[in-house]
């Protein structure tokens, strides 16, 4: 049994929903006793349904005050999605988790009744919905029902959705009273989801401009670029409720890198380069942004790590007409898809980080531009006022030697001149570190590692100690090669600035075993300082460890290689 296409006395016809819920009640008056008793609990229904302003709540809260007052063991809120063919969610009540679990993925709306109340919002009264033509059946799992009631839900004249009830208790059919309950109940919810939308609009809106201050205020704080990255994939997760936030920058050969990742749980795709053949990688570096409903069924999608994820967000991260990497917050496999509004805020997000970006690197270049300035200062002094004066100071002490008739004197004074001579080279060694800028830096892994401790040497006072063990620039591949010379950076400027270090030690080995078995590089720089305060900062050590982890290895710390263990060990290792 089908219900006509309501008249114009109809509630839902009405273009005021307030004033369409006056007439639906005024026009229950005199239909009969059994109706009329009913009024005051489609008014407490009312009242219920207006309460609070969470949208998603206000729908749980509509659909169990449905089921309460048509006396139905089933009810369900779709929302029909931007494109008006289908549902973006799917709210129930009365199906308990477990039998949720059994039943899989919630419908989509494209077929059977939920699809047809898409098509035509109208009301829908069936005594057997499993005799109806326009049923499509149940997947497996699924509760059997019977009886089943459908009415639109209209928000400010739009059709929102379709509440759904089923399966009349006692065993009966659904009757007329019902029907206009529900009908005034609808009109009802329509004003309060209205209400929730708002409000739900304006908190969004708010929690994204909250999260794109912090991504600015992380860019421009001077900090480690890393980090910072990491703010803007975190902050992207969390805001747009995605599985996984990833920032990806141009790589060298082409294509794009996936340089910082938010997820809950341990991943391996830090490093991970999209190939230029990639159409989605060609449209994000022109600048377009890119909807995916399902990244591991969409055949754009090349990369085997899109085969867990689902609805997807691909945003170029783009200023002033260039494009300086991209942003992707995917969702899990069958979650709801974004919603038109999410797409318009992420856009704007991941257009201001780019302006962040873009300042942080500018800001970067004069601070960088600064310290090559002064190192060139720093050189020319080193060259031009301690070099000599060490020069003039050895041929001193070689004319006293010469004037010097006891050995033990003589013998005293070529070591001094010798080790003068050594101390000479050393600094020109720091003098031509100095003067290296970063594309002149080579590129075996080795001779990196050398170049950080002459570079360290001039801030410590004292070039650090080292030893490698193993093939180091054969065995280390590039990806944990990089990694470690930052984690070698870090260490060493961790010592410079709070360990008050005389002597530090850094050892290199591509010759260890990792707790799982495989073979792996460990780098460990040791230091006679002052140790690890107690409550001390530990940002530092934080960003080794996050390094390490993201390549599967570990960071920790060690008791120093002075007297009694005095001052600190970082142990640094990951897989080869």
């Amino acid at each position: 049994m089908t219900a006509a296409v309501p008249d114009a006395s109809d509630p839902l016809a009405s273009p005021d929903p307030l004033e369409a819920a006056t007439q639906a009640t005024r026009s229950l008056h005199g239909l009969s006793t059994e109706l009329t008793a009913r009024v005051p609990q489609l008014l407490e229904a009312m009242r219920s349904v207006g309460t609070g302003l969470e949208l998603h709540s206000t729908l749980d809260r509509i659909c169990e005050t449905a089921a309460e007052l048509a006396d139905a063991r089933y009810a369900a809120i779709g929302v029909v999605d931007d494109e008006g063919d289908g549902l973006s969610d799917f709210v129930t009540y009365g199906v308990g988790e477990d039998v949720a679990r059994r039943i899989g993925r919630r419908p989509d709306g494209h077929a059977g009744l939920l699809g047809a109340l898409i098509r035509e919002p109208e009301t829908i009264r069936l005594a057997d919905l499993r005799a109806d033509p326009r049923a499509a059946g149940f997947p497996p799992g699924h509760p059997p029902m019977r009886t089943f009631l459908g009415v639109p839900i209209r928000v400010q004249g739009e059709n929102f959705g379709n509440l759904y009830l089923a399966e009349k208790n006692g065993g009966g059919d659904f009757s007329d009273y019902d029907v206009h309950m529900v009908r005034v109940l609808a009109t009802e919810a329509g004003i309060a989801i209205g209400n929730a939308r708002l409000y739900e609009a304006a908190r969004q809106r708010e929690r994204w401009i909250d999260g794109s201050v912090a991504v600015t205020t992380a860019l421009l704080s001077g900090g480690d670029a890393d980090d910072a990255l990491t703010v803007v994939a975190e902050q992207a997760r969390r805001l747009a409720d995605a599985a996984a936030g990833i920032v990806l920058l141009p790589a060298e050969d082409g294509g794009l890198e996936i340089v910082a990742v938010s997820s809950p749980r341990p991943t391996k795709t830090l490093g991970v380069v999209i190939g230029p053949e990639s159409a989605v990688v060609e449209r994000l570096m022109e600048g377009e942004a890119v909807f995916i409903a399902d990244a591991s069924s969409d055949p754009r999608m090349v990369h085997r790590l899109s085969a867990a994820y689902g609805p997807a967000m691909l945003l170029p991260l783009q200023s002033g007409g260039r494009v300086l990497g991209a942003l992707a917050t995917p969702r899990g496999r069958g979650a709801r898809q974004f919603t038109e509004a999410e797409r318009t805020l992420a856009t704007q997000f991941a257009s201001q980080a780019a302006l962040a970006l873009m300042m942080a690197e500018a800001q970067r270049d004069r601070e960088r531009l600064a310290v090559y300035e002064d190192r060139d200062r720093i050189a020319r002094d080193l060259h031009d006022l301690v070099i000599q004066r060490l020069f003039a100071t050895g041929m001193m002490l070689e004319s006293a030697q010469r004037k010097s008739i006891v050995p033990a004197v003589q013998e005293g004074v070529g070591k001094a001149v010798d080790e003068l001579d050594v101390t000479i080279q050393e600094i020109r060694t720091a003098i031509f570190a100095l003067q290296q800028g970063p594309a002149e830096a080579p590129s075996g892994l080795r001779t990196r590692v050398l170049r950080e401790i002459n570079m360290a040497a001039v801030p410590l006072g004292f070039k650090p100690a080292h030893r490698f063990v193993g093939v180091i620039d054969a065995a280390v591949g590039d990806l944990t090669g990089k990694n470690l010379i930052a984690a070698l950076r870090e260490a060493l400027s961790n010592a410079f600035r709070h360990a008050e270090a005389t002597r530090i030690e850094v050892v290199v080995d591509a010759t260890v075993t990792l707790p799982d078995g495989s073979q792996g590089v460990r780098l460990s720089v040791g230091d006679d300082g002052i140790g690890l305060p107690e409550g001390g900062r530990r940002s530092g050590l934080r960003n080794l460890a996050r390094r390490a982890e993201s390549l599967g290895g570990a960071s920790w710390c060690g008791p120093g290689i002075g007297e009694a263990g005095g001052g600190t060990t970082v142990i640094w290792e990951a897989p080869l």
